[in-house]
């Protein structure tokens, strides 16, 4: 039976955590500083008998586990079902959830519970995936996106999602973090979907229901850094991290490390075998890996090519997989293709140089990294469109240093564009979106643009119907770090002339009350309302736009692109594909109209009779189709 096939492949893929078997479970424990570990195990299923993880009172269920080699710890308990709950004794009373923990009942500081990986009974048992030049992929937060904020809850809005053209849903990091609410990038747990979404079975439960609708699934997970409160690895395992690299989060994640005391062997096996465990156990059509140029590994293959490999191997010739990356290094050569035109590694990437370019645009703001579009946004605009990304190893007037590889020979699906996320949202001190901040009349030409370009683009949940509500940044930490996080935040907007005033500075949302995680949930009730149905009838209207004509084009393959700019407000791009079909995009960005020589094809948007080709608008943008020759290939 399939479901048993799958679930026998899950326990394979990685050593870390519980292993259930017909007559109990084996527990694993990696601990290299440590010379003994206890089992703590409560098989009632219920509290477990020490709350508190700094706790030493003596439990009734303790098993002394077998030192293995490689600083493994084993312990074989027979009897044992689903639900028992356990933590391992680490010594000076200290007892620590399983680093490999399935599901944290009552959060990241209590025990783990033992999972059956085959509680859920799979419906949609044929799915193998989309391609990629499908993908419209939808970003959400769980929390969030719907007033419950649950895994079940988000199964009543995949309906809505299907019908407005979306094909991919990418959802924010679930890996078990502190508290009650976060963005996700907290996570210290990185294979228990938090408890405060539901449990493991509900989140398969989505997965399931999301196929059912023909839409891919895509996790964020993080394997840069861990969170602040909750991470017991220091304690047992210090081989995790190094001090030889630095990061945003103090050292870093040990993935080259070779010396004693520096065996990167099973953090690289953590890693990859959490991205394996995703892909198998859940059935997920892919992953959003955080922030890869924050992981320094000097290593060949460095663990990003490494487990993009054994994906690649694993998965082949069963279903699609596709693996996207955020990398602020613009890293070209994750993304080259094989002489089939199929990804050699990982999928795409994030593409920020679009994003930024339109922000200039859109809102005219030049602060921070907008400084180095601000010159010329159009510019590095066309170049994202026509090259990939718009630095390719120029020097930054960011960072004064140079930024990116060569991308020209990529395709369009290499580069996900988007004109909002949840960084770029969130990220602002008060989390307005875009259609809060920009002019009337500028946002939608640069929507048009952007559903249909030949890159797949990416939504922000919400921004299809200009949701009023921000996304702000929340968090649930104790009293003393929440107050470093609180101050720190608003330390990091004094930098910025518009947050000069320390007054402006207090109204910045606190991170760690409620109310802020309230304001930023999704109100679907404004939907189909006002102004926010005329969203609505847009982003549906250029989404059946897309999958009726440039999803064929994309198909075919592009060959070729070719930019010209006949003035400083003016930009015509122009895409070939294989077979000879030409999309062709007439922007004007100018206060005036602007005339240009008539494209190819005929106009598919904007979708107006009696329009006059070739003459845009202030403001404007034209889309042309010449369909492809229908001969030989």
């Amino acid at each position: 039976m399939e479901a048993d096939s799958a679930d026998a492949a899950t326990a394979a893929v990685t050593p870390f955590g519980p292993e259930l078997d017909a007559d109990g479970v084996r527990f694993r424990f990696w601990a290299p500083a440590l010379h003994a570990v206890t089992l703590h195990l409560d098989t009632s299923g219920g509290e477990p008998p020490v709350r508190d993880a700094a706790t030493a009172a003596p439990a009734e269920h303790d098993h002394a586990m077998t030192r293995e080699a490689d600083g493994w710890f084993e312990c074989r308990v027979p009897g044992v079902r689903p639900g028992a709950r356990y933590r391992f004794g680490i010594g000076l009373g200290l007892r620590v959830p399983d680093p490999g923990s399935r599901f944290q009942p009552v959060d990241c500081h209590g025990p783990s519970e033992v999972v059956d990986p085959r509680a859920h009974r799979w419906r949609c048992t044929a799915w193998r995936g989309r391609p990629w030049h499908e993908a419209v992929v939808y970003e959400l937060h769980l929390g969030t996106f719907t007033r419950e904020g649950t895994f079940r809850a988000a199964i009543e809005r995949l309906d809505a999602l299907a019908e407005l053209g979306i094909t991919a849903l990418e959802i924010l990091p679930v890996a078990d973090f502190p508290g009650r609410r976060n963005w996700g990038y907290d996570g210290v747990l990185p294979y228990a979907p938090d408890s405060s979404y539901g449990r493991p079975e509900d989140f398969k439960a989505l997965v399931d229901a999301a196929h059912e609708r023909g839409l891919m699934v895509l996790l964020d997970v993080v394997y840069s850094h861990f969170g602040p409160d909750g991470n017991y690895l220091g304690f047992y395992a210090p081989d995790f991290f190094t001090r030889r690299h630095a990061t945003p989060w103090g050292a870093a994640v040990n993935f080259d490390g070779r010396g004693p005391g520096e065996n990167s062997r099973w953090v690289r096996e953590y890693a990859i075998g959490n991205a394996l465990y995703w892909l198998e156990e859940f059935r997920l059509d892919g992953l959003r890996l955080d922030a890869v140029h924050a992981i320094v590994d000097d290593s060949r293959p460095d663990v990003i090519e490494e487990l993009a490999t054994r994906v690649r191997a694993r998965f082949a010739g069963r279903r699609e997989i596709h693996l996207v990356l955020e990398n602020a290094r613009n890293a070209a050569h994750y993304l080259f293709r094989d002489a089939r035109g199929r990804p050699k590694l990982c999928t795409a990437q994030w593409n920020d140089d679009v994003h930024h370019a339109l922000h200039v645009l859109a809102t005219g703001e030049t602060h921070g990294y907008y400084l180095c579009y601000a010159a010329d946004p159009l510019r590095h605009l066309a170049r994202c469109l026509a090259e990939g990304f718009a630095w390719q190893g120029e020097r930054s007037p960011y960072s004064g240093a140079p930024r990116g590889e060569p991308s020209g020979g990529l395709p369009p699906g290499a580069f996900l564009g988007f004109l909002q996320n949840h960084d770029q949202v969130g990220n602002r001190a008060f989390g307005e979106r875009l259609a809060h901040l920009v002019p009337p009349g500028r946002l939608e030409p640069l929507t048009a643009l952007l559903l249909l370009a030949p890159h797949p683009p990416l939504l922000w949940m919400g921004e299809e119907w200009g949701a009023s509500a921000p996304f702000q940044y929340f968090c649930d930490f104790g009293p003393e770090l929440a107050a470093l996080v609180r101050e720190g935040r608003r330390r990091e907007f004094a930098r910025f002339p518009a947050f000069a005033d320390p007054a402006l500075r207090e109204r910045i949302p606190d991170p760690n009350a409620p109310g802020t995680f309230e304001r930023s949930k999704l109100d679907w009730t404004e939907r189909e309302r006002g102004r926010h149905a005329r969203w609505l009838a847009l982003y549906r209207e250029c989404l059946a736009l897309r999958r009726r004509h440039v999803v064929p084009f994309v198909a075919d393959g592009v060959v070729e692109a070719r930019v010209e700019r006949p003035s400083a407000g003016e930009l015509c791009v122009e895409w070939r594909s294989r077979r000879g079909g030409v999309l062709t995009l007439l922007l004007n960005v100018d206060e005036r109209p602007a005339t240009f020589a008539s494209p190819s094809g005929p106009m598919i948007w904007p979708p107006v009779p009696g329009e006059l080709q070739s003459v845009v608008p202030p403001w404007g943008v034209q889309w042309y189709l010449q369909p492809p020759r229908s001969s030989a290939r």
